[in-house]
């Protein structure tokens, strides 16, 4: 959770919130500053001492395609339907909205304990997570994303499979078309790129399709080291095949050179 500077003035704290891309947009229940909500939030977990880990921290991250489609509202309201999802609705909570990294994404910090004392379940939290997380890529229009395949039942799991398979096949055509055109990795990363693919280039290669389905080059038999290792035979290839071609011109230009005769 954000928390502004410890020290400072109320503008301070706001300019640092701004830089730092930072908006509280939802409180239930409960409002304040860190501080604050903190105290808030251990005074009611008082109502059932027995559960040990009473604050519960849900992030939700959103499509790269999918920045700026969503208001401060709709946010919220996706909020609303999480916490009713997971039986937290009457309890203390607060939504942040955080655009810190490449994801816009919102934290949603929750106190199981309610105030008449009972607790909201946090089993399955992952499965329930994948499961909201479909239905609000319908409700609002956002990018379907891949849910992970431990959380699906056995059917979609073999749909699903289906989809990763044609999406690794696609990059693997591309990648092997990529090494065949290019001459360094830099090339195939633009190649790459120019297919609609995001790149990230580092100790190991990794791409994203339109789909935002991210593979590992090693996942699909094109590991970093691989890539160059098939640059490499490709270029000897080359070479070898233009070294072939000169020869083979040199010599159809001996036999065809006229021999000199003896004049008489």
């Amino acid at each position: 959770m954000f928390q502004g500077r410890l020290q400072g003035t109320k503008e301070e704290q706001l300019l640092a919130a701004r830089q730092k891309q930072v908006e509280v947009i939802a409180y239930n229940q409960c409002f304040g500053d860190r501080l604050q909500l903190t105290k808030e939030f251990i005074e009611v977990s008082k109502l059932n001492s027995k559960v040990s880990k009473p604050v519960f921290h849900i992030s939700v991250s959103f499509a790269l395609g999918d920045a700026g489609q969503l208001n401060a509202q709709d946010k919220a309201d996706m909020a609303e339907k999480l916490a009713k999802d997971f039986g937290f609705n009457n309890n203390q909570y607060v939504v942040i909205a955080h655009r810190d990294t490449i994801h816009e994404h919102l934290h949603v910090v929750a106190n199981r304990i309610g105030y008449d004392g009972k607790t909201a379940s946090d089993s399955n939290s992952y499965k329930r997570i994948a499961a909201y997380c479909r239905t609000m890529e319908i409700e609002y229009g956002l990018t379907k994303v891949l849910s992970p395949n431990k959380f699906l039942r056995p059917q979609q799991r073999i749909a699903q499979s289906q989809r990763v398979d044609q999406r690794k096949e696609a990059l693997k055509g591309h990648l092997s078309q990529a090494i065949k055109e290019c001459r360094s990795v830099a090339e195939v990363k633009r190649f790459m790129e120019q297919q609609g693919y995001q790149v990230e280039l580092g100790r190991g290669i990794a791409f994203t399709d339109a789909q935002y389905v991210r593979f590992k080059g090693s996942q699909i038999g094109y590991a970093l080291l691989d890539i160059e290792k098939k640059l490499r035979q490709q270029e000897l290839l080359k070479q070898h095949a233009a070294q072939k071609q000169q020869e083979s011109v040199r010599e159809k230009e001996q036999t065809i050179r006229p021999s000199k005769g003896v004049r008489i």
